[in-house]
C-alpha cells in the first residue's frame, strides 16, 4: 500500500513537472509571437510614415532587399533571398546552366574582362579570349562598366544575338567586335576523367541535377577497362545537390545503404537518404581527394565513404558545412533558399564547423575548436570526429602560397603575361607536354615593373622599428650598425633574386593559366595532375594494400 502512494505520489510530481514545462512552453511560445508581431506591426509603421513624410524619394526595392538582407544576416550565409526577377543564380547552382555566351569574367579597375570562354561556348566558337577587354556590348558603351552589370548585358534569350566588342592587348589591329549567338550554356560537374597508371581518375567540379547522367558512362568505361582502383577528386568542390551526392556513394556501396540523415526543426524535413541500386564497384579500392574547399555535398561523399570504411581520404581538412538548404516559395514568384537541416553521416556525426546559432557579443561566430569535438566509430571501430569538417586519412601538407606568389597571382601578373604569350604564339605542345622552360620564365620575369610590383615589406619596416628601438636605448653603436646593415641587405627585397626562389611555384601557375587558353579547363585540369601531390600519394595508397586497409 505504501509502495502504491509512493508510486503515485511520484507520478503526481511528474505530471505536475510536465504542465509546469508545458506551460512555460507555451508561455515562451506566446511571448515570441506577441514580440514578432509588434516588430512587423513596427516596420511596418516605420515603412509608412517614411513614405508618407521623408523629404525625398524612396527606392523601395533596393530598400526592402537591404531589409531582408540583414534580417537574414542573424542565420547564416546559406539562407538566401531570391527576387523573381534574380533566380538565374539560384537555377545555375542546381542545373549547372544558364543563357548567354558561356564566358567567365573579372573586373579589374571598374572595367570588365574575359577570364576565360568555355569550351564550346558560343563565346569561343566566336573568337573571345581571355583577357580581351570588353568595351562595348551592342551599342552599350561598357569600357568602366563594372562585371555585374556587363553580365546582364551578355545574358538572354538563346538564339538572340548580341555585338561584343573588346579590346585586345599585345596585338596590332586590338578594336575587335565580335557577332555572339546566345545560347542554353551548360557548365559540365566533370571537370577531367582519365586513367592513370590503371587507376581512374575523376575530378567532379560540383554536383547537380545532371552530374549523374555525366558520371555514369566515366565509371561504365572505368569498369570496362578494368581499372585496379578509383581516385575521386573533390578538393574545391563546393558541394551543390544532394540527391546527387548520394547517387555517386550508390557505385560503391550496397543497395539500401544509409549514406546520410537530415535532422531539422520541422520533423516533416527529416530524411534517410540511402543507395538504390547495386555497386558497379563493390571491393575495387578507393580514394577520395579532399581539401578546405570540399564541402556540403562533398563532404557527404567523402564523409560517407570513410564511415563505411570503403574509401581513404587523402589530402587536407575539408571545409565543414553540415548543413541542408532548400528553396522555399514566397509571394510574386520570390524564393527564400533556407537552411532547413543539418546532416548526419553514417557514424552519427556532424561535421558542421561553424555553430551560426551561438554568436559573439560582436556579432561574429568562430569554428569549432578541436578540444570540443567528439569521437565517433567507423564501421570497422576506426576513430572519427565530428565538427571542424573532414580528416583525411592520409594528410597532404600542401605547399603554402607566399606573399611574392599571391600577389603575382592577385595582381594579374601571370594572366597578363599569359594573354601576352597566347598573342604571340599560335600554338603550344598538348599539357602533358608543355613546360615553363628557361625562355618562357625569364620573358616572364621581363614583363614584371618592378615599380608597379606590390611586396610584402613587413621585414624591412620592422626592421626600421627595431633600428628606432635600438637607438632610443642606446644600442646603437658601430658594430651593432654593422649588424643592422648586414641583415637589412639579407632582408632588402630583389625582386629578380625573389622571382628565382619561386620559380617552381610561380611555374606551376604559370603553365596552368597558359595551358587553359588553349586548351580550356579539361586541358589545365591534366596539365595540374602532371606534378599533383595528392594524385600520387592516392596512387600510392591504391596500390599499397598494406597502407589502403590501415590508412
Amino acid at each position: 500500500m505504501r509502495q502504491n502512494r509512493l508510486l503515485y505520489s511520484l507520478l503526481a510530481v511528474a505530471l505536475t513537472l510536465s504542465s509546469i514545462g508545458v506551460t512555460l512552453s507555451l508561455s515562451a511560445q506566446k511571448s515570441h509571437d506577441a514580440a514578432l508581431a509588434r516588430n512587423f506591426n513596427t516596420f511596418n509603421s516605420v515603412v509608412k510614415q517614411v513614405e508618407l513624410h521623408y523629404v525625398d524619394s524612396i527606392n523601395t526595392d533596393e530598400s526592402f532587399k537591404a531589409a531582408i538582407d540583414a534580417f537574414l544576416m542573424q542565420t547564416d550565409p546559406y539562407t538566401e533571398y531570391y527576387s523573381a526577377s534574380n533566380q538565374e543564380l539560384l537555377e545555375r547552382m542546381t542545373t549547372g546552366e544558364y543563357s548567354g555566351i558561356g564566358s567567365y569574367v573579372m573586373e579589374r579597375k571598374g572595367s570588365t574582362f574575359i577570364s576565360q570562354p568555355m569550351a564550346g561556348s558560343p563565346a569561343k566558337q566566336a573568337g573571345l579570349r581571355a583577357g580581351d577587354h570588353i568595351i562595348k556590348v551592342d551599342s552599350v558603351d561598357v569600357r568602366n562598366m563594372g562585371s555585374e552589370k556587363v553580365t546582364k548585358l551578355l545574358k538572354g534569350v538563346p538564339g538572340t544575338k548580341v555585338q561584343v566588342t573588346v579590346d585586345r592587348p599585345f596585338v596590332q589591329d586590338s578594336i575587335l567586335t565580335f557577332i555572339v549567338e546566345r545560347a542554353k550554356v551548360k557548365e559540365n560537374s566533370v571537370k577531367l576523367d582519365t586513367i592513370i597508371d590503371g587507376i581512374g581518375y575523376i575530378s567532379l567540379r560540383q554536383f547537380i541535377s545532371k552530374t549523374p547522367d555525366e558520371v555514369r558512362p566515366v565509371f561504365e568505361n572505368f569498369k570496362e577497362k578494368g581499372v585496379s582502383g578509383i581516385v575521386i577528386d573533390l578538393r574545391n568542390n563546393g558541394g551543390g545537390v544532394v540527391e546527387s551526392a548520394i547517387d555517386l556513394v550508390s557505385y560503391f556501396v550496397p543497395k539500401g545503404t544509409e549514406v546520410a540523415h537530415t535532422i531539422g526543426r520541422d520533423p516533416s524535413m527529416e530524411k534517410i537518404y540511402k543507395t538504390t541500386r547495386k555497386p558497379l564497384f563493390p571491393d575495387t579500392p578507393l580514394a577520395v581527394l579532399i581539401d578546405g574547399g570540399s564541402a556540403s555535398a562533398s563532404e557527404i561523399v567523402a564523409g560517407s565513404l570513410q564511415d563505411l570504411d570503403r574509401a581513404v581520404l587523402v589530402g587536407s581538412r575539408s571545409y565543414g558545412k553540415g548543413l541542408v538548404q532548400a528553396p522555399l516559395e514566397l509571394p510574386y514568384g520570390d524564393i527564400l533558399k533556407v537552411t532547413i537541416a543539418k546532416y548526419y553521416l553514417p557514424s552519427g556525426r556532424l561535421i558542421q564547423a561553424v555553430d551560426y546559432s551561438h554568436r559573439n557579443a560582436d556579432g561574429t561566430v568562430a569554428r569549432v575548436p578541436d578540444s570540443l569535438t567528439n569521437v565517433y566509430k567507423t564501421a570497422h571501430g576506426r576513430e572519427v570526429r565530428d565538427g571542424g569538417g573532414l580528416r583525411p586519412d592520409t594528410t597532404i601538407n600542401w605547399a603554402n602560397v607566399n606573399r611574392l606568389v599571391y600577389n603575382a597571382v592577385a595582381d594579374n601578373w601571370i594572366f597578363d603575361f599569359a594573354t601576352k604569350f597566347v598573342a604571340e604564339n599560335p600554338t603550344i605542345p598538348a599539357p602533358a607536354d608543355f613546360e615553363i622552360n628557361d625562355s618562357i620564365f625569364s620573358a616572364f620575369k621581363a614583363s614584371i615593373d618592378p615599380d608597379k610590383f606590390k611586396y610584402d615589406k613587413a621585414c624591412e619596416e620592422m626592421m626600421k622599428q627595431l633600428r628606432q628601438v635600438a637607438e632610443a636605448e642606446g644600442y646603437m653603436n658601430d658594430e651593432t650598425k654593422t649588424q643592422f646593415d648586414a641583415l637589412s641587405k639579407l632582408l632588402t627585397h630583389n625582386l629578380e633574386h625573389d622571382l628565382d626562389n619561386n620559380r617552381k611555384m610561380l611555374s606551376e601557375y604559370l603553365g596552368s593559366e597558359i595551358v587553359e587558353r588553349y586548351y580550356s579547363e579539361r586541358g589545365k585540369t591534366a596539365y595540374d595532375l602532371k606534378d599533383d601531390e595528392g594524385l600520387k600519394a592516392a596512387i600510392e595508397v591504391l596500390k599499397d594494400t598494406n597502407k589502403y586497409l590501415r590508412p
